[in-house]
């Protein structure tokens, strides 16, 4: 098939509203061994928040901060960075490169060479199967779908109703992974991922003061406490002043001004706490959580209410909409707000849409390829902040409110040969949530530098329900990291089998 961005054409088999990781992926499978065609409907850069405000720049700028920190634990390597910061020219100039100058060419040739159309405007659904485009140029066109329509709209920052908040034209997670400049102060309202990786990036990059201010006891709320605890720890030992149970009750800024994605959006900050603490700062960053783009989509066009989350199934069909045509993928239905998640759940909605219009059976159970039940079991994450936190499944206090009887088992990495040889002061720790039932894990999750590769490990145990015994037969690599599985399983069976 031939793509191109033919402004005369109104009719294709699949219409995606929306053309992030999420949109690209879903056009991508459900075209490509279907003989189906697809278009992507975005106003903005193809890519969306992952490529170019969100994941790929802020590890691009974490990675850095990382390498330097090693080296400063490294041994060899240590005396010779000693003192030494970040060259911040060179991290940014590295970060821009990584995001491709904010250009989405490269997006739109991929596209085009995969067979997939584009389509540049504001996109909104305008009854079965249709959509209306406001393009640049002005124009209003109206785009059928022989098979499908996918909303893939994403999330924004959610702005909290703070007195003077809003008129101080705060940061969001897009302008603090696109900072032009360093700021010598920096307020962040948040503790969740956002605001951790945030922080240890703005301090590794030279910001003088960083605040992190959030209404929690706990940072990294959704994870295990002995996670955030640790992230905690670090950033304190780094400098950054930690505010947990507070907010902000009051903001003000001098002069205020739009200035782009970024760059300074005016003078001094003010910012007032519920204790009465006064913080100043330069520019303050909202990491509070993110909103669904539903508001001004059409979604009433065919019966859904406008705003809030989209319902799906696990077939990822939008509920309550007659005829299996309308799909929604990534953020904007809310089952987990992951890059990887929604690229999943893509995957899962193409081949389902592909199956419809080639005739093929209707999905199975939950192990069917075209159910995705069992990718959201597993619902891996890493946060790469110091040290990194990475988790599979359930935390223990997730598992017991979904009324699991769970066992839990937890172990110091610092205990672990290979976690010596990268550090002699090596902190981290791992933890399992085992379901009694069944004997099989349904949560881990692990916190220590270099642990990202464990949660892959962790997502196959949980997704394929691979019995605790089995996993004795999984032999570890000497001396990694990987050996926390090991020390796991044998704290494990100590736990159940105690030495009288």
């Amino acid at each position: 098939m031939t793509a191109s961005v033919d402004p005369d054409r109104s009719e294709w088999d699949v219409i995606v509203l929306g053309g992030a990781a999420a949109g690209e992926n879903v056009a991508q499978y459900a075209t490509q061994f279907s003989g189906l065609d697809a278009v992507l409907v975005e106003a903005q850069l193809l890519g969306g928040e992952c490529s170019y405000w969100a994941c790929m720049p802020s590890k691009a700028l974490l990675r850095p901060v990382e390498v330097l920190g090693s080296a400063r634990h490294a041994p060899g390597v240590a005396s010779l960075v000693e003192g030494a910061g970040l060259d911040v020219p060179a991290a940014l100039a590295r970060r821009d490169v990584v995001v491709n100058g904010l250009d989405d060419t490269s997006q739109m040739r991929w596209a085009l060479d995969t067979g997939i159309d584009v389509v540049r405007g504001y996109g909104r659904l305008a009854g079965e199967r249709t959509v209306e485009v406001a393009t640049a140029e002005g124009r209003t066109r109206t785009l059928t779908a022989g098979q499908a329509v996918v909303i893939d709209t994403g999330s924004s920052t959610m702005i909290p109703p703070i007195q003077g908040l809003a008129d101080a034209l705060p940061w969001t997670s897009r302008d603090v992974t696109n900072l032009h400049q360093v700021p010598r102060r920096v307020i962040i309202l948040g503790g969740g991922v956002v605001a951790c990786e945030s922080a240890t990036w703005l301090r590794g990059l030279g910001v003088e003061e960083v605040d992190l201010v959030y209404r929690r006891e706990q940072l990294l709320p959704h994870s295990e406490p002995f996670a955030g605890q640790l992230v905690g720890e670090r950033l304190q030992a780094a400098g950054v002043r930690l505010y947990a149970g507070r907010t902000i009750t009051r903001v003000q800024r001098d002069d205020p001004r739009q200035t782009g994605v970024g760059l300074p959006h005016g003078g001094e900050i003010t910012a007032l706490l519920d204790d009465g603490t006064t913080l100043l700062a330069d520019e303050l960053v909202v990491a509070t959580g993110r909103k669904p783009h539903t508001e001004n989509i059409g979604l009433s066009s065919v019966g859904c209410p406008d705003g809030g989350y989209v319902e799906v199934d696990d077939q990822q069909c939008v509920r309550g909409v007659d005829g299996q045509w309308l799909y929604a993928v990534g953020d904007v239905c809310g089952r987990a707000l992951l890059t990887h998640m929604g690229k999943y759940q893509a995957r899962v909605a193409g081949e389902v849409i592909a199956a419809h219009a080639t005739g093929l059976p209707p999905p199975g159970g939950d192990e069917s390829w075209l159910n995705a039940a069992a990718g959201h079991r597993g619902l891996p994450q890493v946060t790469f902040t110091d040290p990194e936190v990475g988790s599979a499944g359930l935390t223990e206090a997730q598992a017991r409110a979904a009324g699991i009887d769970v066992e839990t088992v937890e172990y110091d990495m610092a205990a672990l040969a290979g976690t010596y040889v990268l550090s002699d002061d090596y902190i981290g720790r791992a933890k399992l949530v085992v379901d009694r039932a069944t004997d099989t894990i349904v949560g881990a999750t692990f916190a220590g530098a270099g642990i990202a590769e464990l949660v892959h490990s962790a997502t196959m145990a949980i997704v394929a329900r691979i019995p605790v015994p089995t996993l004795w037969h999984v032999v570890p690599s000497y001396p990694t990291a990987s050996e926390t599985w090991l020390r796991l399983l044998e704290t494990l069976r100590t736990q159940r089998h105690p030495t009288p």
